[in-house]
């Protein structure tokens, strides 16, 4: 399957740790671009576990030459109150990245709780069969394990999807095909999911 490439003016390097774009997160990517459209010089990316965001984020500073504040929610909110202040007044743009967007994400602090509410959100789904296609293989490349496409489409097709399950199946994968010095065919594959209760509901039903 055809990886899809980036804007073509973001940074080569951050490309070399293989940022990978689908339906799943294409509008957040877009999003991240457009930063000079932003309403106000401040944005807020959140989404799953091991989505990429923090990767995601370097791409954003590099590009934009603006400001990343990482695990925003556990931040002291004084000083994320100030940063949004200062981004304003600079027009240097900043990204805030957190596990949930406010409400979900408590604010304590007034003034900042109304900086939020006027700051767009913008969200990284849960992969779609593309992505994780797209990601089993890169992180079984990683590893320097091989897998047939047909490998890649049985995982894609029967995984519950989420990003913290394609990393949880492709460590099991290696530590199976390691121990029992076996390549990584469908009955692996098969045998992989099953052990480790990532099947999707469907696949179960089959």
């Amino acid at each position: 399957m055809m990886q899809i490439g980036l804007p073509l003016d973001w940074p080569v390097d951050e490309l070399k740790d293989g940022f990978i774009v689908t339906a799943a997160n294409r509008r957040a990517v877009q999003f991240l671009d457009g930063w000079g459209r932003w309403p106000v010089a401040a944005a807020l990316l959140t989404g799953p576990r091991k989505s990429g965001r923090s990767l995601l984020g370097r791409i954003f500073a590099q590009k934009s030459g603006g400001r990343v504040i990482d695990n925003a929610e556990r931040s002291d909110e004084q000083w994320l109150f100030n940063a949004w202040n200062d981004a304003q007044e600079f027009r240097r743009p900043l990204l805030f990245i957190a596990d949930v967007p406010p409400p979900q994400w408590q604010i304590a602090l007034p003034d900042l709780r109304s900086r939020f509410a006027a700051t767009p959100v913008v969200t990284l789904a849960d992969p779609d069969e593309a992505l994780i296609i797209e990601l089993f293989a890169k992180l079984l490349k990683q590893r320097g394990l091989g897998a047939t496409p047909e490998v890649l489409r049985y995982l894609a097709a029967r995984i519950e999807r989420s990003h913290v399950n394609v990393v949880r199946t492709v460590d099991v994968l290696d530590d199976v095909s390691l121990s029992q010095n076996r390549a990584i065919t469908v009955p692996l594959a098969k045998q992989v999911l099953t052990s480790i209760g990532v099947m999707s509901y469907e696949s179960h039903c089959a």
